[in-house]
Protein backbone atom coordinates (compact mmCIF):
# COMPACT_ATOMS: atom_id res chain seq x y z
CA UNK A 1 0.00 0.00 0.00
CA UNK A 2 1.26 3.19 -0.92
CA UNK A 3 1.24 5.55 2.03
CA UNK A 4 -0.37 8.92 1.02
CA UNK A 5 1.62 11.53 3.19
CA UNK A 6 5.38 12.28 2.95
CA UNK A 7 7.64 11.10 5.41
CA UNK A 8 11.56 12.48 6.37
CA UNK A 9 14.34 10.93 4.18
CA UNK A 10 17.33 9.14 5.90
CA UNK A 11 19.41 11.52 7.45
CA UNK A 12 16.63 14.77 7.59
CA UNK A 13 14.95 16.16 10.30
CA UNK A 14 11.80 18.33 10.87
CA UNK A 15 11.96 21.65 12.83
CA UNK A 16 9.14 24.27 13.46
CA UNK A 17 10.41 27.72 13.76
CA UNK A 18 8.46 31.13 15.03
CA UNK A 19 9.35 34.10 13.49
CA UNK A 20 9.06 37.26 15.25
CA UNK A 21 8.41 39.99 13.32
CA UNK A 22 8.99 43.51 15.21
CA UNK A 23 12.54 42.10 16.20
CA UNK A 24 13.05 40.11 13.33
CA UNK A 25 14.37 37.06 15.28
CA UNK A 26 13.81 33.10 14.08
CA UNK A 27 13.22 30.74 17.24
CA UNK A 28 13.01 27.02 16.52
CA UNK A 29 10.54 25.64 18.92
CA UNK A 30 10.25 22.14 18.28
CA UNK A 31 12.61 19.35 16.49
CA UNK A 32 12.18 15.62 15.78
CA UNK A 33 13.63 13.05 13.62
CA UNK A 34 10.88 10.60 13.62
CA UNK A 35 7.97 13.07 12.08
CA UNK A 36 7.65 15.03 9.02
CA UNK A 37 5.15 17.98 9.84
CA UNK A 38 3.41 20.58 8.04
CA UNK A 39 1.90 23.43 7.47
CA UNK A 40 1.77 25.13 11.16
CA UNK A 41 -1.75 26.97 11.64
CA UNK A 42 -2.37 29.47 15.06
CA UNK A 43 -4.81 28.87 17.85
CA UNK A 44 -6.89 31.89 17.87
CA UNK A 45 -6.20 31.60 21.76
CA UNK A 46 -2.01 31.79 20.76
CA UNK A 47 -1.32 29.08 23.26
CA UNK A 48 -0.27 26.70 20.71
CA UNK A 49 0.39 25.37 16.49
CA UNK A 50 -2.03 22.75 14.42
CA UNK A 51 0.58 20.82 12.59
CA UNK A 52 -0.35 17.93 10.08
CA UNK A 53 2.00 14.38 10.19
CA UNK A 54 1.08 11.06 9.16
CA UNK A 55 -2.02 11.68 7.87
CA UNK A 56 -3.57 13.36 10.84
CA UNK A 57 -3.65 16.79 13.26
CA UNK A 58 -1.01 17.42 15.88
CA UNK A 59 -1.48 19.79 18.58
CA UNK A 60 1.68 21.46 19.95
CA UNK A 61 1.43 24.07 22.90
CA UNK A 62 4.34 26.34 22.64
CA UNK A 63 3.98 26.99 26.76
CA UNK A 64 5.15 23.19 26.73
CA UNK A 65 6.56 21.93 23.56
CA UNK A 66 5.78 18.25 22.37
CA UNK A 67 3.39 16.56 20.27
CA UNK A 68 -0.43 15.56 21.13
CA UNK A 69 -2.17 13.58 18.53
CA UNK A 70 -5.62 15.28 17.91
CA UNK A 71 -7.53 12.14 16.83
CA UNK A 72 -10.17 13.11 14.14
CA UNK A 73 -12.54 10.54 12.78
CA UNK A 74 -14.59 9.88 9.51
CA UNK A 75 -12.06 11.44 7.61
CA UNK A 76 -9.42 10.27 5.23
CA UNK A 77 -5.78 10.62 5.22
CA UNK A 78 -5.53 14.67 5.77
CA UNK A 79 -2.97 16.66 3.30
CA UNK A 80 -1.37 19.83 4.83
CA UNK A 81 -4.45 22.41 3.69
CA UNK A 82 -6.44 22.96 6.71
CA UNK A 83 -7.36 26.41 8.18
CA UNK A 84 -8.98 26.99 11.52
CA UNK A 85 -12.61 27.85 11.23
CA UNK A 86 -12.62 31.58 12.65
CA UNK A 87 -14.72 30.45 15.63
CA UNK A 88 -11.66 28.89 16.94
CA UNK A 89 -13.36 25.81 17.94
CA UNK A 90 -13.19 23.93 15.00
CA UNK A 91 -10.69 23.17 11.66
CA UNK A 92 -11.50 23.18 8.10
CA UNK A 93 -9.28 19.89 6.27
CA UNK A 94 -8.44 19.02 3.21
CA UNK A 95 -8.22 15.25 2.55
CA UNK A 96 -6.22 12.39 0.41
CA UNK A 97 -8.15 10.06 -1.06
CA UNK A 98 -11.50 11.52 -1.89
CA UNK A 99 -10.23 14.91 -2.20
CA UNK A 100 -13.16 16.44 -0.22
CA UNK A 101 -13.30 19.32 2.22
CA UNK A 102 -14.28 18.66 6.18
CA UNK A 103 -14.81 20.40 9.35
CA UNK A 104 -14.33 19.09 12.78
CA UNK A 105 -13.39 20.01 16.23
CA UNK A 106 -10.11 21.15 17.22
CA UNK A 107 -10.64 18.76 20.19
CA UNK A 108 -11.18 15.82 17.67
CA UNK A 109 -13.72 13.63 16.95
CA UNK A 110 -16.12 12.93 13.66
CA UNK A 111 -15.27 14.86 11.00
CA UNK A 112 -18.18 16.38 8.50
CA UNK A 113 -17.84 16.01 5.15
CA UNK A 114 -18.77 19.54 3.80
CA UNK A 115 -18.27 19.26 -0.43
CA UNK A 116 -18.69 16.57 -2.68
CA UNK A 117 -22.49 16.66 -3.40
CA UNK A 118 -23.51 20.27 -5.32
CA UNK A 119 -19.98 20.67 -6.98
CA UNK A 120 -18.25 19.44 -10.24
CA UNK A 121 -17.94 15.98 -10.44
CA UNK A 122 -13.90 14.61 -10.15
CA UNK A 123 -12.58 18.10 -8.70
CA UNK A 124 -9.99 17.56 -6.20
CA UNK A 125 -10.50 20.24 -3.45
CA UNK A 126 -7.19 21.95 -1.54
CA UNK A 127 -8.24 24.42 1.00
CA UNK A 128 -6.42 27.66 1.83
CA UNK A 129 -8.95 30.29 3.09
CA UNK A 130 -11.91 30.71 5.46
CA UNK A 131 -13.93 34.15 5.21
CA UNK A 132 -13.68 36.16 8.56
CA UNK A 133 -16.71 35.15 9.04
CA UNK A 134 -16.39 31.49 8.32
CA UNK A 135 -19.36 31.44 5.80
CA UNK A 136 -17.23 30.81 2.03
CA UNK A 137 -14.34 28.78 1.86
CA UNK A 138 -11.65 29.77 -1.22
CA UNK A 139 -9.47 26.19 -2.38
CA UNK A 140 -8.25 25.31 -5.02
CA UNK A 141 -9.75 22.90 -7.70
CA UNK A 142 -7.65 20.21 -9.37
CA UNK A 143 -8.43 18.03 -12.35
CA UNK A 144 -6.58 15.79 -13.83
CA UNK A 145 -6.46 13.17 -16.63
CA UNK A 146 -6.19 9.89 -14.35
CA UNK A 147 -5.60 7.74 -18.26
CA UNK A 148 -1.88 8.89 -17.75
CA UNK A 149 1.15 7.76 -15.70
CA UNK A 150 1.64 9.72 -13.80
CA UNK A 151 -1.91 11.87 -14.22
CA UNK A 152 -1.87 14.60 -15.96
CA UNK A 153 -2.77 17.68 -14.54
CA UNK A 154 -5.45 19.83 -16.52
CA UNK A 155 -5.92 22.53 -14.90
CA UNK A 156 -5.89 24.06 -11.38
CA UNK A 157 -8.37 27.08 -10.40
CA UNK A 158 -9.27 29.33 -7.70
CA UNK A 159 -13.04 28.49 -6.62
CA UNK A 160 -14.99 29.68 -3.89
CA UNK A 161 -18.24 27.93 -2.21
CA UNK A 162 -20.27 28.18 1.06
CA UNK A 163 -19.02 26.14 4.29
CA UNK A 164 -21.65 23.94 3.75
CA UNK A 165 -21.16 23.25 0.60
CA UNK A 166 -23.17 24.78 -1.81
CA UNK A 167 -22.69 27.39 -4.14
CA UNK A 168 -19.32 26.72 -6.00
CA UNK A 169 -18.29 29.32 -7.75
CA UNK A 170 -15.01 29.39 -9.94
CA UNK A 171 -13.58 32.79 -9.68
CA UNK A 172 -9.73 32.64 -11.98
CA UNK A 173 -10.27 30.97 -15.31
CA UNK A 174 -6.74 31.90 -16.89
CA UNK A 175 -6.04 28.56 -18.12
CA UNK A 176 -2.72 28.75 -15.64
CA UNK A 177 -2.03 27.51 -12.52
CA UNK A 178 -3.35 29.80 -9.29
CA UNK A 179 -3.05 28.44 -6.20
CA UNK A 180 -2.64 29.51 -2.17
CA UNK A 181 -5.80 31.43 -1.94
CA UNK A 182 -6.29 33.60 0.95
CA UNK A 183 -9.11 36.22 2.42
CA UNK A 184 -7.94 39.65 3.63
CA UNK A 185 -8.98 40.26 6.93
CA UNK A 186 -11.75 42.16 5.96
CA UNK A 187 -12.89 39.63 3.48
CA UNK A 188 -13.15 41.88 0.38
CA UNK A 189 -9.98 40.49 -1.37
CA UNK A 190 -8.30 37.16 -1.59
CA UNK A 191 -4.34 37.10 -2.16
CA UNK A 192 -3.24 33.90 -4.31
CA UNK A 193 0.04 33.25 -6.34
CA UNK A 194 -0.43 32.30 -9.91
CA UNK A 195 1.52 32.03 -13.33
CA UNK A 196 -0.89 34.25 -15.29
CA UNK A 197 1.45 36.62 -15.33
CA UNK A 198 5.02 35.66 -16.12
CA UNK A 199 4.84 31.80 -16.89
CA UNK A 200 6.08 31.19 -13.39
CA UNK A 201 4.02 31.57 -9.68
CA UNK A 202 3.72 35.05 -8.46
CA UNK A 203 1.89 36.98 -5.74
CA UNK A 204 -1.69 38.55 -6.71
CA UNK A 205 -4.99 39.68 -5.45
CA UNK A 206 -8.40 39.90 -6.82
CA UNK A 207 -12.14 40.78 -5.35
CA UNK A 208 -13.50 38.16 -3.90
CA UNK A 209 -15.83 37.63 -6.84
CA UNK A 210 -12.12 37.03 -8.90
CA UNK A 211 -12.73 40.71 -10.06
CA UNK A 212 -9.99 43.35 -10.14
CA UNK A 213 -6.99 40.74 -10.50
CA UNK A 214 -3.91 42.24 -10.25
CA UNK A 215 -0.18 41.75 -9.92
CA UNK A 216 1.22 42.89 -6.49
CA UNK A 217 4.97 41.58 -7.04
CA UNK A 218 7.54 41.46 -10.34
CA UNK A 219 10.09 38.93 -8.72
CA UNK A 220 12.61 36.34 -10.90
CA UNK A 221 11.80 33.95 -7.99
CA UNK A 222 8.68 31.75 -7.83
CA UNK A 223 6.49 33.04 -5.34
CA UNK A 224 3.48 31.08 -3.58
CA UNK A 225 1.32 31.41 -0.57
CA UNK A 226 0.90 34.82 0.79
CA UNK A 227 -0.17 34.80 4.19
CA UNK A 228 -1.85 38.03 5.54
CA UNK A 229 -1.33 38.84 9.28
CA UNK A 230 -5.00 39.51 11.24
CA UNK A 231 -4.50 42.97 11.14
CA UNK A 232 -3.91 43.48 7.31
CA UNK A 233 -0.84 45.20 8.10
CA UNK A 234 1.77 42.14 7.06
CA UNK A 235 2.04 39.81 4.52
CA UNK A 236 4.68 36.63 4.42
CA UNK A 237 5.29 34.28 1.47
CA UNK A 238 7.49 31.41 0.20
CA UNK A 239 10.31 31.78 -2.67
CA UNK A 240 11.13 29.40 -4.39
CA UNK A 241 14.74 29.37 -6.77
CA UNK A 242 14.59 30.68 -10.11
CA UNK A 243 13.13 28.00 -12.52
CA UNK A 244 11.11 25.97 -9.81
CA UNK A 245 8.04 24.12 -11.24
CA UNK A 246 4.98 23.35 -8.86
CA UNK A 247 5.63 23.82 -4.98
CA UNK A 248 7.90 20.91 -4.06
CA UNK A 249 9.88 19.70 -1.51
CA UNK A 250 13.54 20.19 -0.51
CA UNK A 251 14.73 23.48 -1.99
CA UNK A 252 16.64 25.66 -0.70
CA UNK A 253 13.84 28.57 0.15
CA UNK A 254 13.43 31.81 1.39
CA UNK A 255 10.07 33.55 3.29
CA UNK A 256 10.02 37.18 2.09
CA UNK A 257 8.15 39.34 4.54
CA UNK A 258 5.86 42.69 2.80
CA UNK A 259 5.13 45.73 5.39
CA UNK A 260 2.20 47.95 4.98
CA UNK A 261 1.27 46.98 1.74
CA UNK A 262 4.96 47.93 0.33
CA UNK A 263 5.46 45.06 -2.20
CA UNK A 264 8.19 46.34 -4.15
CA UNK A 265 10.91 46.28 -0.79
CA UNK A 266 9.76 42.51 0.64
CA UNK A 267 12.78 41.08 2.27
CA UNK A 268 13.82 38.15 3.57
CA UNK A 269 13.51 36.93 7.07
CA UNK A 270 14.30 33.77 6.49
CA UNK A 271 16.63 31.06 4.60
CA UNK A 272 15.61 27.52 5.13
CA UNK A 273 15.74 24.01 3.56
CA UNK A 274 12.11 23.39 2.67
CA UNK A 275 9.52 24.24 0.09
CA UNK A 276 6.37 22.11 0.85
CA UNK A 277 4.70 21.76 3.75
CA UNK A 278 6.89 24.63 5.27
CA UNK A 279 4.02 27.54 4.63
CA UNK A 280 1.26 26.12 2.93
CA UNK A 281 -1.26 28.14 4.86
CA UNK A 282 -1.82 30.78 7.45
CA UNK A 283 0.69 30.60 10.56
CA UNK A 284 0.14 34.45 11.99
CA UNK A 285 -0.31 34.60 15.40
CA UNK A 286 -3.93 36.32 16.67
CA UNK A 287 -1.48 39.02 17.27
CA UNK A 288 -0.17 39.47 14.12
CA UNK A 289 3.05 40.00 15.71
CA UNK A 290 4.87 36.27 14.95
CA UNK A 291 4.44 33.55 12.52
CA UNK A 292 5.43 29.55 12.14
CA UNK A 293 7.25 27.39 9.89
CA UNK A 294 8.94 24.46 9.35
CA UNK A 295 12.26 23.43 8.19
CA UNK A 296 13.52 20.15 6.90
CA UNK A 297 17.74 20.09 7.45
CA UNK A 298 19.56 17.36 6.13
CA UNK A 299 22.52 16.12 7.43
CA UNK A 300 25.62 17.76 6.13
CA UNK A 301 27.08 13.91 6.19
CA UNK A 302 24.50 12.32 4.42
Amino acid sequence: MTIPYRTLAPSQSCEVWVHDAPSGTNTRVFATNDLLLEAPNWTLQGDALILNGNGTLWRLPLGAPALHPIAVTAVPPLNNDHVPDPDGKHIFLSAYDDWQLYRAALEGGAATRLTGQHGPPGLMHFLHGVSPDGKMLAFVGLRRDETTQPPTLLSAEIFTVDATGQNYRQITNAGVPADGPEFSPDGNWIYFNTEAYSGHAQIARMRSDGTEQSRLIDSDTVDWFPHISPDGRRCVYLAFPKGTRGHPADLPVALMLVQDDDWQHAREVARLFGGQGTINVNSWSPDSQRFAYVAYPMDSTA
